[in-house]
């Protein structure tokens, strides 16, 4: 029995040998289709990148509103916290009845030394006259005295009478000038006085919003006290924040923003306005300012977040996810009649999920969609589009 297992076996092995000497082989499978990736056109277009900033609104230009006379009490307070105010306004008064009464004496002074002055200049004008009077007798006493018609006494009277009459026009224009150095300082001290009294009005400096005050009634206030009001110019509001180097080398002032406000759903529009030339040593950090365009019902101190642009570009765009960095560069999938090929490329701007593609790809060719999937170059692929960006 063994021997004839063993025959068979060997037959077999000579018959399969003799089948593929004449080429004969089983018949194979049917072939697999090439897989199926999703690609997206590329297309023309324009793309914004823009970077983003966090921090918190500040006054553009706060204004401190001090009083600029010491201790006079509060007597009305005229403007509150948020109120809109214009360029003069009264904000509060200080009580005024002591620099009243000054002002009154001052006035009593001015007109005393408006009398003295008057009547100096009466006495003046009398004296003139008697001056005049004297000098006509005493040169026609000398004209008499040289013809021997009168006698040498009679002219050393008339000259002593004329230097009497020279002597009280001095003293009268003395007391006129007198008069009037009193009117002078009476009128100094009242225009003191007034300048004081008008500073009982705290006035707004400029227009804007009153951000905060301190003023109270019956509070004696003092220069070198803390502020009455504090007002923020003309209204103007700016995100204030603090960004990485890298990001503040790429701000420029006049750049346009869109910032989001915690607690408001529209989002402002607003520049760039300040780009601090310092970075701090400790945090790496620089200083930016964006000035919002409309701060209607916004609050001082609010957390914002903002997108500032950077740079804009026109050219040939695709996701994001269709490009591939690697460390020789970046490279795309490109699908043409249905066979895949790899290509370098020069990315330029990237946004909002978008790359702008600067060079190795032209407009309308199709790439694969998501970068990595599992197909290399060359191979066959079945291309479904799907929508750029989507």
């Amino acid at each position: 029995m063994i021997r004839v297992i063993i025959a068979l076996g060997l037959a077999f092995c000579l018959m399969a040998m003799a089948l593929d000497a004449f080429g004969q082989t089983p018949a194979a499978g049917p072939t697999a289709p090439p897989p199926a990736v999703t690609v997206v056109a590329a297309r023309q277009g324009k793309i914004i990148e823009t970077t983003a900033v966090t921090g918190t609104l500040a006054a553009r230009e706060e204004i401190l509103v001090n009083p600029q006379i010491d201790q006079q009490a509060i007597t009305e307070i005229l403007a509150d916290e948020g109120d809109h105010v214009e360029k003069g306004q009264v904000l509060a008064r200080l009580q005024r009845d002591t620099l009243m009464a000054n002002l009154a004496q001052y006035d009593a002074q001015i007109a005393h030394a408006e009398a003295a002055a008057a009547q100096a200049r009466a006495q003046i004008a009398q004296m003139n006259a008697t001056m005049t009077e004297a000098n006509i007798s005493l040169n026609r006493g000398k004209r008499l005295l040289s013809t021997g018609d009168t006698s040498r006494e009679t002219v050393d009277q008339r000259q002593a009478a004329n230097d009497v009459a020279a002597a009280q026009l001095q003293a009268a224009q003395g007391s006129l000038a007198a008069a009037l150095a009193d009117r002078a300082l009476a009128a100094a001290q009242r225009q003191e006085i007034a300048v004081k009294l008008d500073r009982t009005d705290i006035r707004a400096p400029t227009a804007g919003i009153i951000s905060r005050r301190s003023a109270r009634l019956g509070a004696v206030v003092g220069m070198t006290g803390e502020p009455l009001f504090r007002l923020i110019s003309n209204g103007t509001l700016e995100l204030e924040a603090n960004v990485p180097e890298t990001v503040l080398a790429r701000l420029r002032p006049g750049q346009t923003a869109r910032i989001d406000v915690t607690g408001h759903d529209e989002p402002r529009e607003g520049h760039v306005r300040l780009v601090a030339p310092e970075v701090s040593m400790a945090t790496r950090l620089g200083r930016v300012r964006i000035t919002l365009d409309s701060s209607d019902g916004l609050a001082l101190g609010a957390f914002c977040r903002g997108r500032v642009e950077v740079a804009r570009a026109q050219g040939v765009l695709v996701p994001t996810s269709a490009v591939l960095t690697k460390p020789g560069g970046a490279e795309l999938q490109v699908v043409k009649g249905g066979v895949v090929e790899t290509r370098q490329i020069h990315v330029g701007l990237r946004s909002d999920g978008m790359a702008q593609i600067a060079s190795g790809l032209a407009d309308g060719e199709q790439v694969v969609a998501i970068s990595g999937t599992f197909v290399r170059n060359g191979d066959h692929v079945v291309a479904v589009s799907a929508q750029a960006g989507g």
